[in-house]
């Protein structure tokens, strides 16, 4: 090939070159508008009555607990109840030899009737003797003496009627009854037993079950803080009758049945700072049984105007500080950081660094980052999570 006909050639390669570049540049250019967009769901804030809550834990406790013990000595002939029964007051429980008890009653009437008639006789002698003071016939002396004796005869009368009523208690007692309604557990003691020998000796133990309550403790820095948001206007007061309580099992699930706090103690347990409070809940079949650990939302305030995000939305960096994503009106990602409060339910309440009106993503956000431009797909409005009647 010539010299000349090379010549010619570069020209046209360089050509060809820079329109294959060209080419690509647009195939480029193509590609990244075909880039699919992330779609995220969000949330629209609102600000929206939110209930303050602290689970707190505790135990479970018996309303009414009685024992039941032998008020006379005795040999038990016989336990009439079931164990593990319900049973209502004035149940008969156990039946003690009453033998003895009708020897006690027996000899207490013919006291009583001994008395009697000594106080029949000294009455006479008594009025006998008032008429011949009176005629002279008899010294002061006399007649004081007979008055004397029918005192003391009267008085007689009365220490007995006292002791035969004594031995008809104790012959009633010697029948042991239920002394409250409620379920009774297991006999401590068998038929041939003696009981009460010098002792009141338990026999079973009576547990009032529904309502149950629950004994929970809380810090006293809690309710102080609790106080002070009070005191500055931030929450408001849920009456004492009205203050909602949630029951937590132990498989974490809520007690169906809604409860109600009591009181709270007016001391502190000096050992642990703590003050307890007690809610009452419905326990128509007997789920709950004293004794057992139990942690107990209540429902302390209400915070007017607040705002709470789903605890799904909610970011934690290395350090560890709460953020979220938000979507801009350009539906372009940013991320911001929250200082959250407490957690009711699924969701927590944030104090500062979010507004009302804002987006917030609550799904995607594993698939997007801050910049990104997102499809947005709106959340329905998040109902209030308490309303101000604490229903």
């Amino acid at each position: 090939m010539s010299i000349l006909s090379t010549s010619r050639l570069r020209p046209l390669a360089l050509l060809a070159l820079l329109t294959l570049s060209l080419a690509g540049c647009d195939d480029a250019a193509e590609q990244e508008d075909q880039t699919p967009v992330s779609q995220v769901r969000v949330e629209t804030l609102q600000l929206q009555a939110l209930a303050i809550s602290s689970e707190l834990s505790g135990r479970i406790l018996a309303p009414r607990t009685a024992e039941v013990r032998a008020r006379v000595a005795g040999v038990v002939l016989k336990r009439v109840y079931r164990e593990g029964s319900d049973v209502k007051q004035g149940d008969v429980l156990f039946l003690i030899d009453p033998a003895p008890f009708k020897a006690d009653l027996d000899s207490a009437r013919a006291t009583l009737a001994k008395a009697e008639a000594t106080v029949y006789q000294a009455r006479l002698q008594e009025q006998r003797y008032r008429q011949l003071v009176d005629d002279k016939a008899v010294s002061r002396q006399e007649y004081d003496n007979a008055r004397a004796s029918f005192l003391q005869a009267d008085a007689a009368v009365a220490e007995a009627k006292a002791a035969l009523e004594r031995a008809r208690l104790n012959l009633g007692y010697a029948t042991v009854t239920a002394p409250i309604s409620g379920r009774i557990g297991r006999a401590l003691v068998t038929e041939g037993a003696l009981v009460g020998q010098n002792e009141t000796t338990p026999l079973a133990t009576i547990q009032q079950l529904n309502p149950i309550h629950a004994d929970v403790t809380q810090s006293t820095r809690e309710l102080n803080t609790l106080r002070r948001a009070l005191r500055a206007g931030e929450l408001q007061q849920v009456g004492q009758g009205q203050v909602k309580a949630t029951l937590i099992q132990d498989d974490g699930s809520a007690y169906p049945l809604p409860g109600k706090l009591l009181f709270s103690d007016l001391s502190v347990d000096p050992s642990t700072n703590q003050i307890t409070l007690r809610s009452e809940f419905p326990n128509p079949d007997l789920d709950l049984l004293p004794g057992s650990y139990v942690r107990v939302r209540l429902d302390q305030a209400v915070q007017p105007q607040g705002i709470s995000v789903p605890q799904r939305a909610i970011l934690r960096d290395s350090a560890g500080v709460p953020k979220v994503l938000v979507v801009d009106q350009q539906d372009r990602i940013s991320e911001r950081q929250v200082q959250l409060g407490s957690a009711q339910g699924d969701r927590w309440i944030v104090n500062d660094g979010l507004k009302p009106g804002e987006r917030v993503v609550v799904e995607g956000l594993q698939h997007v980052k801050a910049g990104d431009q997102v499809q947005v797909d709106e959340q329905p409005d998040a109902l209030p999570i308490v309303q101000h009647n604490g229903q």
